[in-house]
């Protein structure tokens, strides 16, 4: 019997061992390249979670992309790629979208035709991994990609859109009053920190934005407090800008309103 025992043992030692490396690689997600022109190759970084309710697809500020990955999960300070297991513990899958070729994306280049290509690409691979309703979240100059992509894509593509810390200043490339608001037909968040200091991004100008929305059936503003020791220049991912302090709280909002919106 006790040999029994140390057989069943080793077995389970051994079994246990074999499923680690696909148990590691699921919690710490995997990086994509898929080819969304000819000659190009978009990064996506994805981390799929059990069950998932919806799965969100995250367009970084910035000039893009999600930094080195480093350890199995990418080092970009942004806001939404480091709160990226957040999403996941909340039941969301998470597809952060990357670069074209490596190269940044300019504000203006986010409304161009051959951005709008490659997103409309991930989001047929992104929808190819998951059935679960796919929702387009952007933060800062990010929501240039997600607001412009919302207004383009056919209808049934996409369940909703959260903007995070909006571009709203109207002479800003990129802005929110640049784009077609109006063509938008799923749910939209504006998520915005009430001490966003950012000088694009001035939450008084939401209301304008809120109300540029004609076709959305659900709209809602959600101003948050909350957070602290913010950091570094106002318009980055340190200070309120990028939820600082907050950050578990801010993703809990998001997920709760993409469970179910309301106005």
């Amino acid at each position: 019997m006790p040999a029994i025992s140390a057989i069943r043992s080793l077995c389970a030692g051994l079994c246990l061992a074999a499923l680690m490396p696909a148990a590691l690689g699921q919690e710490q997600g995997s990086v994509l390249k898929l080819p969304t022109r000819t000659g190009v190759e978009t990064t996506v970084f994805w981390h799929p979670a059990p069950r998932a309710m919806a799965t969100v697809l995250l367009f970084p500020g910035g000039l893009g992309g999600f930094g080195k990955m480093e350890q199995g999960r990418p080092s970009s300070n942004n806001f939404l790629v480091r709160t990226e297991q957040d999403f996941v513990a909340h039941g969301l899958n998470v597809a952060i979208f990357g670069r074209a070729n490596g190269q940044e994306i300019t504000p203006r280049e986010r409304m161009s035709p051959e951005h709008m290509e490659d997103v409309r690409k991930v989001v047929d691979a992104v929808r190819q991994r998951s059935s679960a309703p796919l929702w387009l979240v952007g933060t800062s100059r990010g929501t240039t990609s997600a607001a412009a992509a919302a207004s383009q894509l056919p209808d049934g593509v996409i369940a909703g859109v959260v903007l995070s810390s909006s571009i709203v200043d109207a002479r800003e490339p990129g802005s929110m009053q640049s784009l077609d608001l109006g063509h938008i037909r799923v749910p939209v968040l504006l998520f915005h920190h009430a001490r966003d200091a950012c000088r694009i991004c001035p939450p008084g100008a939401l209301p304008g934005v809120l109300q540029s929305l004609t076709q959305a059936p659900v709209k809602k503003i959600m101003l948050v407090e909350g957070g602290g020791n913010p950091s570094g220049d106002p318009c980055h991912a340190m200070h309120w800008h990028g939820y600082a302090g907050m950050e578990a709280e801010a993703v809990a909002d998001i997920a709760q309103w993409i469970q179910q919106p309301v106005p």
